[in-house]
């Protein structure tokens, strides 16, 4: 299958589980990663230290999610952000996120060709989505590329484990067995469940994912794996 037609199915597979992705999502994770999400918001204002924001631009948005964060936690920092926009190559997630989210843009689009201005936005994110982008290399340079000077991107992903971690088997057992069985349970489609693991063991390490923001001319700034290893925060800064 050539990259085109990749990306293609992808895109096709978050148009069918979108209305239950949410759902899904929570039970998947017991919520555990909605303090990674109110963690990835706080380090990135902190990082950026203004009290006005022109733009934040989460990529790959699907539902919206990650957006309420971004509001929520500038409310309770006291940052005004003058303009919220969700971008997301599915039609039938951005269905589900404008009705959740009143307060945003949204757009169709990939994160490979981002339909935002040079230099015109101070904070891009992606979560659990990077993996999905069948291009990273370009779509990291196309953050890059959009970010004011100083700008932040944060990521939130599943990454390939390092041999040799000690809870390898309890992850695998669930990744592998468990994830795509209630996955595919609370949406009806196992096989959207099940190219989850597939493509986090086709995905990179940590180190690695590092090492392509930096060589895109994002300077890291945190970088920090949890829940054993499954999932990483990183944090990173446009000179």
């Amino acid at each position: 299958m050539d990259r085109v037609k990749k990306q293609e199915k992808i895109v096709e597979m978050f148009d069918e589980i979108a209305e239950t992705y949410d759902l899904a999502n929570r039970v998947l994770s017991f919520g555990i990663d909605v303090q990674w999400r109110k963690k990835g918001c706080d380090l990135a204002y902190e990082i950026l230290g203004k009290e006005r924001i022109s733009r934040i631009a989460d990529v790959a948005t699907g539902t919206g999610d990650l957006l309420l964060h971004w509001r929520d936690r500038a409310r309770r920092k006291g940052i005004e952000v003058e303009e919220f926009v969700g971008i997301d190559p599915s039609r039938g997630m951005l269905e589900v996120a404008r009705k959740k989210v009143d307060f945003a843009r949204f757009i169709e689009g990939k994160a490979q060709e981002l339909p935002l201005e040079d230099e015109s936005t101070e904070i891009i994110s992606i979560s659990y989505g990077i993996r999905n982008v069948v291009d990273r290399v370009e779509a990291l340079e196309e953050f890059h590329r959009a970010l004011k000077p100083g700008g932040i991107v944060v990521i939130l992903e599943f990454t390939k484990r390092e041999r040799g971690n000690f809870a390898a088997p309890l992850v695998d057992l669930y990744m592998k067995r468990i994830l795509p069985a209630v996955g595919g349970l609370v949406s009806k489609n196992y096989a959207a469940y099940r190219y989850l693991p597939d493509s986090i063991e086709e995905f990179l390490t940590t180190e690695m994912l590092s090492r392509e923001l930096e060589r895109s001319g994002l300077a890291l700034r945190y970088v920090k794996p949890f829940s054993m290893g499954i999932s990483t925060l990183f944090v990173a800064q446009k000179a």
